[in-house]
């Protein structure tokens, strides 16, 4: 399947996160996070993965850049460890951990390659965790402090940031069902670790904009909801569902309030003064797609099954398998049209209050260590449907693949592998797949098309 042409200036990069990839957990005055804490536990790294070695990318960093060199990539997402940097949550800066960020950004431009870090991806300093992490509210403040002091490093070098990444996958899997750091079963009750997340998002804005940094956005999830039925509590349940995963995040973000009434009643604080922080302007917005969700009733079964994850049978909507589609090494649909759907539906949704989009996640596990063509076809087609929203008015300016290398996957260890390049976890050998050399192709061959606007195909940019 050929890949559409991009415009001319499309953002071509790869992901990673700071957790699933750095190890030295305790190298140079980094502070334990939640998650550190969470993966000692037994059991809980599904495959006992050494979670503090990781892909070892702390001390192989110049290593993984010179692939995305390689790659030919225009930017690198990555992840900023708060505990490295502040290992109390709050207080004392670690300087070394700031150095680490300072040494990585300068190796990633002299390549050539835009440094787009994100501030948070899961990994809350212990303290703050032990203290209530997202369900108390002053974590968003020190969080808000935290994204200051490293924007007074790096906005000098980094044109691009992302202050939190999917805050719905925390609240879910983190504080509602227990099957992530911190590992709390509050159900309804993890609500407030929605909000403070947003809050802490709006704030970080107003701290990385006064400390000159520039071109801000986030990183939501956003999958369709498909309802299982056609009775009133399927679509019921399929609707709570797409609610509860989707528009309780984006609404307060993009329009500035709750989607439902009754939910912004269930957040704590100042809620209408919150939600004019939160909604604070963004430059971009960015979308983490993988899968829909087949939603509807709940059944009477004492468990379902989501993703692995035991669903507790008094939540008022069902997850159901959805068949017919080839699956990942995850067992996840796939199902590039769903791509297509969702961002069509939040150009719908949003109109002019919807900034420019980057999808800054889409990538597939699979078991092949490197003759991996299922991914390939994979991105393929995900692209194709990329395209085909861009095709029907969606502004989207960038791609970043999950991800450059295999790495830890939470829970499942190193079973999940998404990487481009395989990670060898006795060795820490990098190894690229075919997938690597297909990325690197199509990076090159659009980027030449736009060299050679004659040759046939190619994206010519509409005339003013």
């Amino acid at each position: 399947m050929p890949v559409p042409q991009f415009p001319p200036g499309f953002l071509w990069g790869a992901s990673a996160s700071a957790f699933q990839t750095e190890g030295a957990v305790d190298a140079d005055g980094k502070g334990p996070s939640g998650w550190d804490a969470f993966a000692a536990l037994p059991g809980r790294i599904k495959d006992g993965t050494d979670t503090t070695r990781a892909t070892g990318f702390h001390d192989r960093y110049r290593e993984d850049v010179a692939l995305l060199a390689g790659l030919g990539a225009d930017a690198f997402r990555f992840s900023v460890s708060w505990p490295r940097v502040v290992p109390g949550g709050s207080g004392a800066v670690n300087a070394d951990g700031l150095d680490f960020y300072d040494r990585l950004v300068d190796e990633l431009c002299a390549h050539g390659i835009t440094p787009a870090p994100t501030l948070y991806h899961w990994d809350t300093p212990l303290p703050l965790e032990e203290a209530g992490g997202w369900l108390d509210r002053d974590t968003a403040y020190r969080f808000a402090e935290y994204a200051g002091i490293v924007a007074e490093r790096l906005a000098d070098r980094v044109p691009m940031w992302i202050t939190i990444n999917e805050p719905a996958e925390v609240t879910l899997l983190g504080y509602a069902l227990g099957e992530h750091a911190p590992g709390r079963t509050l159900l309804f009750d993890a609500l407030p670790a929605a909000h403070h997340q947003l809050l802490a998002h709006g704030l970080a804005v107003r701290a990385l904009r006064a400390a000159g940094a520039d071109n801000i956005g986030a990183a939501f999830s956003h999958a369709p909801v498909w309802t299982a039925g056609d009775s009133d509590e399927d679509r019921f349940g399929a609707e709570l569902y797409d609610t509860l995963t989707n528009w309780l995040f984006a609404d307060p973000v993009l329009t500035g309030r709750y989607p439902d009434d009754g939910l912004a009643a269930l957040m704590p604080g100042p809620v209408t003064d919150d939600l004019k922080v939160i909604s604070t302007p963004l430059d971009w917005y960015g979308v983490n797609y993988y899968n829909p969700t087949l939603v509807g009733a709940p059944r009477p079964e004492a468990l379902e099954t989501f993703s692995g994850f035991t669903m507790p049978a008094e939540l008022p909507f069902g997850i159901r398998e959805i068949e017919g589609y080839e699956k990942t090494g995850f067992g996840w649909p796939v199902v590039p049209e769903g791509l297509t759907e969702i961002l069509t539906l939040l150009h719908r949704r949003y109109g002019d209050r919807l900034p420019p989009l980057h999808i800054t996640e889409n990538g597939c596990a699979l078991e092949e260590p490197l003759a991996d063509d299922r991914r390939i076809a994979y991105l393929e087609s995900h692209l194709t449907a990329l395209r085909a929203a861009m095709d029907a008015g969606v502004d989207v300016r960038g791609y970043f693949t999950w991800s450059l290398t295999d790495n830890v996957e939470w829970t499942e260890g190193a079973s999940q592998r998404f990487g481009l390049v395989h990670i060898d976890f006795e060795t820490l050998a990098r190894t690229p797949k075919a997938s690597y050399a297909w990325y690197r192709d199509l990076i090159r061959a659009q980027k030449q098309q736009h060299r050679n606007p004659a040759v046939e195909g190619a994206y010519a940019a509409p005339s003013e």
